[in-house]
């Protein structure tokens, strides 16, 4: 599944309700990854979605790292969703806002510090660049899952990517180069995390949330 995040230019959020809107996604943005969409390219997968009655889901961070039972629940619901000349305009509240997770999210927004939105997507239609003065792919036709409220990185790049590229590490020495790209830590400190981490051949479950514990705090110093 791929990723874009946005700036969230929200309208502002609702301080009793919850209520917020934005754009999950701008059409002639360049992405981190070379990537543009084209107007149009959400068109039917919204179709799809209203002959369902229903919209995407409103994640946070994506699901997060998935260690915990609540990083896949939904923090919010979407209550319209369209394209405009603008992009992907969304309109959506947060839930459980009497929660301590639901106050932290809601006091994040409307301190501006959690300001991103970021669509999770599989390209349908696309074209490919030829030229190095052209976008990778300019997406025509996208299937959307969710709409994501996200910590916009100070580099989107390397944050959705060593998130994405996680799962393939095979060596001590890729453990070490995710740990300092995408947790921001220093050559020293990677090198003692990852030889900690690689000491067994299956890292016990305290070990793997203590890592992304670490990773989470360092990345957030980063945004």
């Amino acid at each position: 599944m791929d990723r874009i995040e946005v700036k969230f230019a929200a309208d502002g959020i609702d301080e009793k309700t919850g209520t917020f809107s934005g754009y999950g996604a701008v059409f002639g943005n360049i992405d981190s990854y070379g990537d543009v969409i084209a107007k149009g390219a959400f068109r039917q997968t919204l179709r799809d979605w209203k002959r369902e009655k229903k919209l995407p889901a409103m994640l946070l961070q994506h699901g997060g790292w998935g260690m915990t039972d609540t990083d896949g629940l939904p923090v919010g619901v979407w209550t319209l969703m369209e394209e405009d000349d603008t992009g992907l305009r969304a309109e959506g509240r947060l839930i459980n806002l009497d929660t301590e997770r639901g106050k932290s999210i809601y006091g994040a927004m409307k301190e501006g510090v959690l300001d991103g939105l970021s669509i999770g997507y599989r390209a349908k239609e696309f074209a490919l660049g030829t030229k190095p003065d052209e976008p990778r792919r300019t997406l025509k036709a996208v299937d959307l899952f969710e709409v994501s409220i996200v910590t916009f990185p100070a580099n989107g790049k390397a944050r959705v990517g060593a998130v994405k590229s996680a799962e393939g590490i095979k060596t001590i020495r890729e453990f070490e180069e995710f740990l300092r790209d995408a947790g921001g830590f220093s050559h020293a400190r990677a090198k003692a995390i990852a030889s900690q981490g690689f000491k067994g051949s299956e890292p016990r479950d305290e070990d793997v949330a203590g890592i992304a514990a670490l990773i989470r705090r360092n990345i957030d110093k980063l945004s």
